[in-house]
């Protein structure tokens, strides 16, 4: 790489200047994070110094580094000890992974309440990446004036050689009370850099180069956070062994001590995660680990490493259309449709080519744009962009493996394997050999995943958001994994195993009989009929759920139509898709259209929106639409157009106030005679806000019909996250706060003569059915393989019963309980039909 050209670097903001020397920090003052100068500040915004992008700002506001294009990394720190603070006087003004100008507004800060509440405000300014400078200011400095040149240096490649396989180390909790924040990060990459070996710091799906400052305070570590140490080359054992000391005694901060998780919870007989898919099975541990690629950082020449690229890209297409074909239905073949589009991406392919045009090989640019993007995503704060960063990563492997020549080759395992991963990729998942893989289960992931919805395909169980410590089960373990538990049982017992193995056969059993019977309609005993419906997402699954029994679509998810995208559907596509769903439905059957639910967790690439601090409680659903009037003006025109094939329903999603429904109901009325209609179609809301719930009374002389999406509805009423790994099974639909406000709304809305529909994931278990019925529930929309197993479970239950353990339940208090009451009841009633093979 030729030298670069001096570099200036600005003031970072106004103030007195000193040397390191004068910091009362010795691991400033040593230069052991790097080192640059001083600033006793007296301006109060912190500005970027040079240009280049936000490599890591720390969710506590006191510290950003930048690093520019040539590779120079400068750490700006406000105060001493401000991490302390848990962002308290901060306020961030850019996002990791923004580029920024040179003087551009990087941090605000309260100068009175950090100068009380911390030891210091001195502000440093410190060159990690290590060129030599020369200082070019003295004294009074002001924010914006040239403070230092940057020599041009040769860049050093800091990449180590790796030698064999890499060692990982038990996982461990870190100590230290702010995380791993400049002074212990400093720390512990000065002593990695002391052992030849290649070094890696991970924290569930996030690795860092232990040797880099700027990699582990990106890692946005806390206290508690469960760590393992990697290392491949001759001294790799010696540097675990060395770190993991180090990382125990809070690297250089005094912390509490400690115990060494992985022994008791090793020792341990259960460990819980969160169901992706339902199942149990019997198996052994198979640890499975993506060896790391030798990835060339320079290249030949522009021309061929474009050659290459465009290669690597055009195989990597083919065989998503080959795995789009072989999928076994519609949701399958969209994750492998929504790769493709990954590969397409502009944004994507422009960072690649830039890296391509200052010398790099196609493989180091296209790896280093694919993780830059990805950790964007990771650091959205989002859970639907968190999932596209790891179909991105997928993505970026299958492109990097062809473009080294790499063969994917083929797990070698065992029979009877129940996998273990801290993540799996869809790709890995849609090519496990379900003749050996008994199911999987891993650290990363959420139960709203690609690799959830494909597991659920092949019929394998699998549970997800499982400790870190099981990498440490030994391989040929015998395990029982227990998905619909969520729990993964490490010294089961025969008794255990047997029973599991007798309700897979019969569970097996009953779902061929009800597959058999799936014509036939959801009748109680006692003569009570209720709607089974299908939740879907394109016309393929409304075909599949017809052949299944489904007597209609309760939840069209329109978003489908735009997601995964770079521009909006055209009115004449969109209309054409809902028109041949609703003629594929005839006009005896509904056809519930949920009107756009994007925004906040769910972005429009082609739909600027503002970042959001908590999405889950921004602008989604109809609140985006009815700030943008047009695009539901569109969607509503083009709903329309299917009215008279189908009983059309428009449903307006995340309502919570009346005024919102009022709005989008003139609108509806507006487009509708534009359109010359002489009948509206029935218009509804979705109640999943506690507020719309409560007030269903208000809400029900305005609306046709209610349909409850209990996904939404729980998060928002227990303030539990559903895809939070430590959480999520606790956010239960089955909590008895939760069914209480399905208890409310039915009762509002079937005083004003209205139906009431659940289409979220409560509609789809068993389980829930006879709570449901009881309660009053007039529809379940439920995924589409399911419709033959909850119609089967209406037509073994009787109205009066259900409704009699509907007012059991109501009166506990968790959902654990809850849980225990219905399965007393399904073992006494819906298990003693008598199943026979057909």
């Amino acid at each position: 790489m030729t030298p670069s050209k001096p570099l200036e670097l600005l003031a970072p903001l106004s103030g007195v200047l000193l040397a390191l020397d004068k910091v009362p920090d010795p691991v400033f003052s040593s230069r052991v994070i790097g080192d640059g100068l001083c600033i006793d500040p007296t301006s109060q915004t912190l500005c970027a110094p040079l240009a280049g992008v936000i490599s890591n700002i720390q969710d506590s506001g006191h510290a950003v580094s930048i690093t520019d294009d040539n590779g120079v990394q400068v750490l700006l720190h406000i105060g001493l000890d401000t991490v302390n603070l848990a962002g308290q006087g901060f306020t961030r003004r850019v996002q990791e992974g923004q580029r920024v100008e040179a003087g551009q507004a990087l941090i605000e800060f309260d100068a009175d309440y950090v100068a009380l509440n911390a030891r210091s405000l001195l502000t440093l300014m410190l060159v990690v990446s290590g060129e030599p400078f020369s200082v070019l200011a003295s004294g009074l400095v002001a924010s914006g004036q040239p403070l230092l040149q940057l020599s041009p240096s040769e860049a050093i490649d800091v990449m180590d050689e790796e030698e064999g396989e890499a060692l990982f180390s038990k996982p461990l909790t870190l100590p230290n009370a702010n995380g791993l924040h400049a002074r212990p990060a400093a720390v512990f990459a000065q002593a990695a850099k002391g052992f030849k070996a290649s070094i890696y710091l991970h924290k569930q799906t996030q690795s860092a180069n232990a040797k880099s400052l700027v990699a582990i305070m990106a890692l946005q570590t806390v206290k508690g956070d469960t760590l393992q140490v990697s290392a491949a080359g001759e001294d790799a054992e010696a540097a675990i062994k060395a770190l993991v000391a180090l990382l125990a005694q809070g690297c250089g901060e005094a912390v509490a001590t400690v115990a060494e998780p992985a022994a008791t919870v090793l020792s341990a007989t259960l460990l819980k995660g969160v169901c992706a898919s339902p199942g149990s099975a019997f198996g052994q541990v198979v640890q499975v680990i993506e060896p790391e690629l030798a990835i060339p950082e320079h290249g030949t020449d522009e021309a061929t490493e474009r050659a290459a690229l465009a290669r690597g890209l055009l195989a990597a297409t083919e065989a998503l259309r080959t795995l789009q074909d072989k999928a076994c239905g519609s949701a399958q073949a969209e994750i492998f449709r929504a790769h493709q589009e990954l590969l397409e991406d502009p944004t994507l392919l422009e960072q690649a080519h830039s890296l391509l045009a200052d010398g790099k090989s196609a493989a180091f640019a296209w790896n280093r744009a694919t993780l830059a993007t990805a950790k964007l995503f990771q650091g959205s704060g989002n859970a639907l962009l968190a999932e596209r960063a790891a179909d991105l990563a997928d993505v970026g492997q299958r492109v990097l493996k062809l473009i080294l020549g790499i063969q994917d080759s083929a797990w070698d395992l065992p029979e009877r394997a129940i996998l273990i991963a801290e993540q799996l990729t869809p790709s890995q998942t849609a090519s496990l050999d379900t003749r050996k893989v008994l199911g999987f289960v891993t650290v990363g992931g959420g139960a709203t995943s690609h690799v959830a919805i494909l597991a659920r395909a092949l019929g394998l169980p699998a549970i997800c958001g499982v400790s870190a410590d099981v990498l440490g089960l030994a391989n040929g373990k015998q395990v029982l994994l227990d998905a619909d538990k969520g729990e993964l049982h490490l010294e089961p017992n025969l008794a255990e195993i047997e029973h599991l193995e007798a309700a897979r056969k019969q569970q097996a059993l009953r779902h061929q009989r009800d597959v058999a019977q799936a014509s036939l309609p959801a009748t109680t005993r006692d003569g009570h009929h209720v709607e089974v419906t299908a939740n879907v997402a394109s016309l393929q699954e409304v075909e599949h759920a017809l052949t299944l029994g489904g007597e209609g679509v309760g939840l069209l998810r329109s978003e489908f139509l735009y997601l995964d995208r770079h521009r909006a559907p055209s009115p004449e596509e969109q209309a054409g898709t809902y028109t041949a769903i609703a003629r594929a439905l005839g006009s005896e059957r509904n056809l519930v259209v949920r009107t756009l639910d994007v925004g906040g967790d769910k972005p429009l690439a082609y739909v600027p929106m503002d970042a959001e601090t908590n999405p889950f409680l921004g602008l989604r659903g109809i609140r985006l639409c009815l700030e943008r009037p047009e695009l539901l003006r569109e969607q509503f025109r083009a709903i329309l157009a299917s009215a008279g094939f189908a009983r059309l329903h428009i449903m307006l999603p995340m309502v919570s106030l009346l005024s919102e429904l009022h709005q989008a109901r003139k609108i509806l009325e507006e487009e509708a005679l534009a359109l010359k209609l002489t009948e509206l179609p029935k218009l509804g809301i979705m109640i999943e806000v506690p507020s719309a719930a409560l007030m269903a009374d208000v809400f029900a002389p305005h609306v046709d019909f209610f349909s409850i999406g209990t996904n939404d509805l729980t998060q928002y009423t227990l303030a539990m996250d559903r895809d939070h790994p430590r959480l999520a099974s606790q956010a239960d639909s089955f909590h008895p706060a939760v069914l209480r406000l399905i208890a409310t709304t039915v009762k509002a809305a079937h005083a004003h003569g209205k139906w009431v529909g659940v289409c979220g994931a409560l509609a789809s278990e068993a389980l829930a059915v006879p709570v449901l019925i009881g309660l009053g529930v007039d529809e379940l929309s439920v995924s589409v393989p399911l419709i033959p197993t909850i119609k089967a479970t209406v037509r073994e239950l009787d109205l009066a019963d259900c409704q009699i353990i509907a007012r059991q339940v109501l009166g506990l208090e968790e959902a654990s309980q809850v849980r225990e009451a219905l399965r007393q009841y399904h073992a006494a009633t819906v298990e003693t039909s008598p199943v026979v093979e057909h």
